[in-house]
């Protein structure tokens, strides 16, 4: 089964995507994973959107894939002048199962546009040993 999930989010906030359950019996995988500025007819973006496991306490356009806790980065960069600056998308997301909330957050470096996002996550049954090990894994933000 699939669960999406899609809204738009300001600039230099976090979002909470709630999917924890009592059991931790449900995982979740990201499946699919876009972005859409506000107004795409602004002069320039530059939209770094991320998925962590644990919530973060700043907004930043910083990718470091070394962090266990992010599992999703969508970049997404343009400018009219698209001559010179054509418009850019680049997502990479993790194969990785968890069962507990996760983090959105965007940054956007050329000014404070809004972003759409869109989300697809796809349900798996977890075993209860399956699901202890998600759960402390995206307690820790560990691998």
């Amino acid at each position: 089964m699939i669960k999406t999930f899609r809204g738009l989010m300001l600039d230099n906030t976090q979002l909470t995507i709630r999917l924890g359950t009592n059991n931790g019996l449900t995982g979740y995988r990201i499946n699919k994973f876009s972005i859409i500025p506000h107004d795409p007819t602004n002069n320039t973006s530059s939209m770094t959107m991320k998925i962590y496991k644990t919530p973060q306490t700043t907004s930043t356009r910083d990718i470091d894939f070394n962090d266990s806790a992010l599992i999703g980065v969508a970049l997404q960069s343009h400018n009219t002048t698209l001559q010179n600056y054509p418009e850019d998308l680049q997502v990479i997301f993790d194969n990785e199962i968890f069962n507990q909330d996760i983090f959105l957050t965007l940054n956007n470096a050329a000014g404070n546009d809004s972003c759409n996002f869109y989300l697809e996550l796809e349900q798996v049954k977890l075993d209860l040993s399956e699901a202890t090990v998600a759960t402390l894994k995206d307690m820790r933000g560990t691998e």
